[in-house]
């Protein structure tokens, strides 16, 4: 079992840099799938997200050439057959190969979806576009099979009942390569969708809208092979701008884009962070005294939920008594009873998380139970006095690329043990 042992209460300095976008890499690679010639992605993250991905990718026929941060693939050789099953369960996303399997074949035999477990995320929404667009569904044992039983593919409109970034983009693969227009109204407005339709139109697919509430996709027979730089994840900056905002003494986090983080940015300045904010990159000052906030989380461009948690032990530094509404996934919060643990004013009341700060936080054993809530554990034990040790680790490497690497690089007293 591996672990990660903290001992805090370091101030930190430094630069970092941010890795490319975990939620966009995670359906850019089964977007490739969708391209006749080979494809070159750039600014890869080192996250076992992506390990699984190649291994699911190659046990499909496709050749992977791995080389630093760049991924070269050649779908040329994927065949129709029911997916690798144990990894699909590991892996939340691995639903987007539903969307472009259905696209170049016509079917798609898949296990059903694993990933953190922040409750329902019904992929009823993907199904439903499928479906919408001649696909029919049906259940054999644990896998689930999409078929247009031997006809192609073909447009159709569809509304989204509520605005989910997994079933945007699912259908926006689907419809890539179908006969006939695709119509998304109410889609998800993410740069991480945006980066997918930048992808495939860069291979040749018709997609306008991306970014907006309403996409238009015209399907089109061939998509020839590109080569495309994945955005910077703007929640893995926005985890290192808590960070730096709570222990440092002056950090500048680069490969950042101010643009995808408006909303975040917005509540660390009326909470009175210092910071100063350039072009690709951002320079957090070491704070004084700041204020206790009411965090609200909704869809983009809003506050995103992924940083609900990397904020929390932030907000535990404030002066004053706030709340944090999580209006996506109701069960973020089992960071809380961690923080409770490491001494910190904080506790769940009707739904909501509620906190009284300041707080001096302790070391403690605590047990990260998804990505997002050991990035806050992350931070936490780098705030608190004393050793902390972190459990369940598995969940932050999922997600965070080089991140002991890069917090050491910082001055943070950090180490990965394995045991």
């Amino acid at each position: 079992m591996r672990k990660i042992v903290i001992n805090g209460g370091k101030p930190l300095k430094g630069e970092v840099a941010i890795s490319g976008a975990k939620n966009s890499v995670v359906a850019l690679i089964p977007a490739t799938i969708l391209s006749d010639d080979v494809v070159t992605l750039d600014g890869v993250p080192d996250i076992s997200d992506v390990d699984s991905l190649i291994e699911i990718m190659e046990i499909m026929g496709a050749k992977v050439k791995r080389e630093g941060d760049t991924l070269e693939i050649d779908p040329r050789g994927v065949k129709n057959q029911p997916m690798p099953y144990g990894k699909i369960n590991s892996l939340r996303a691995s639903y987007y190969f539903y969307g472009s399997l259905l696209s170049r074949f016509g079917e798609a035999t898949v296990g059903l979806p694993g990933g953190c477990d922040l409750g329902p995320r019904p992929i009823d929404l993907h199904l439903k576009a499928f479906e919408a667009m001649g696909a029919s569904i049906s259940y054999e044992g644990e896998a689930m099979r999409l078929s247009t039983e031997g006809e192609p593919i073909h447009g159709a409109h569809i509304y989204m009942d509520t605005v989910s970034v997994g079933a945007t983009i699912n259908t926006m693969l689907a419809a890539t390569k179908a006969k006939g227009r695709t119509t998304i109204e109410n889609a998800a407005r993410e740069p991480e969708i945006i980066d997918v339709a930048t992808l495939l139109n860069n291979m040749g697919a018709h997609i306008r809208g991306a970014g907006t509430d309403i996409i238009t996709i015209e399907g089109v027979d061939y998509l020839h092979g590109t080569r495309h730089q994945v955005i910077p994840d703007r929640i893995e900056a926005g985890t290192y701008i808590a960070l730096a905002v709570a222990i440092g003494e002056g950090i500048r986090i680069t490969n950042v884009l101010y643009e995808h983080l408006e909303s975040y940015i917005a509540k660390l300045e009326e909470m009175g962070v210092r910071m100063t904010i350039e072009e690709d990159e951002i320079f957090v000052e070491k704070q004084s005294t700041l204020k206790a906030v009411t965090v609200k989380t909704s869809p983009y461009p809003g506050f995103a939920t992924d940083l609900q948690q990397p904020i929390t032990p932030l907000l535990l530094k404030t002066e004053g008594r706030g709340m944090i509404l999580d209006t996506i996934y109701e069960k973020r919060i089992n960071h809380v009873a961690e923080l409770a643990r490491m001494s910190a004013d904080i506790s769940t009341v009707g739904g909501r998380i509620v906190y009284q700060g300041p707080n001096k936080l302790t070391g403690t054993v605590v047990k990260a139970s998804d990505l997002r809530a050991g990035a806050a554990l992350v931070i936490a034990g780098l705030m608190a006095e004393g050793r902390t040790e972190i459990t369940n680790v598995e969940f932050i490497l999922r997600g965070y690329s080089s991140i002991i690497e890069k917090l050491t690089s910082l001055g943070a007293d950090i180490a990965l043990i394995e045991e």
